[in-house]
């Protein structure tokens, strides 16, 4: 799975670009809280994307335990039926086949319990995911509400910037923390 899209180096320069150009300070400082709010959407993007890949992978491993188990299970069905059969007609249970059916019925249990295992691990890894793609839109939204607080000229703008980033770092420490 790819990495969320972090588009933003373009509003970054322009907003750079504008505090050189600017004699007030206070678009310097939009310009520095930018820089760090796309720092935190790459590390974000770059967080959720792994948590994504490992989520898809683990189903994946999970697939392939539920594959075995029934694999087992037919295994484990056609020798029942030999051994039904075999007492049904009277006739000797080979040795060992009564034990391999226990075997069977062991396995199974391991596999279906890693295969669950499996399944719960890449369920949390793609919630996290879901929690730090969200970090990297608020960070996105933070970045482009900058620039828009830096061409209009108000300070407002930056605040509310500010304010998502902030929710950004919210989700992102939410993600980590999952």
């Amino acid at each position: 799975m790819e990495d969320p899209e972090v588009p933003i180096e373009r509003v970054q320069e322009h907003i750079e670009h504008h505090a050189h150009m600017s004699k007030e300070k206070w678009v310097s400082a939009v310009a520095l809280s930018t820089a760090i709010l796309a720092a935190l959407a790459a590390i974000a993007s770059l967080l959720a994307g792994d948590h994504a890949n490992e989520g898809m992978l683990n189903q994946i491993k999970s697939s392939d335990q539920w594959s075995y188990y029934q694999a087992k299970s037919i295994k484990s069905g056609l020798l029942s039926s030999k051994i039904d059969l075999l007492k049904a007609a009277g006739k000797p249970i080979p040795e060992g086949d009564e034990t391999k059916l226990d075997e069977y019925s062991k396995e199974q249990t391991e596999i279906r319990e890693k295969a669950e295992k499996l399944e719960k691990n890449s369920e949390a890894l793609m919630a996290s995911h879901l929690i730090l793609a969200r970090s990297v839109t608020l960070f996105q939204i933070a970045i482009a509400i900058g620039a828009i607080a830096v061409l209009t000229n108000r300070r407002i703008f930056w605040g509310l910037s500010l304010a998502l980033g902030a929710g950004g770092l919210v989700f992102l420490i939410g993600g980590l923390l999952h």
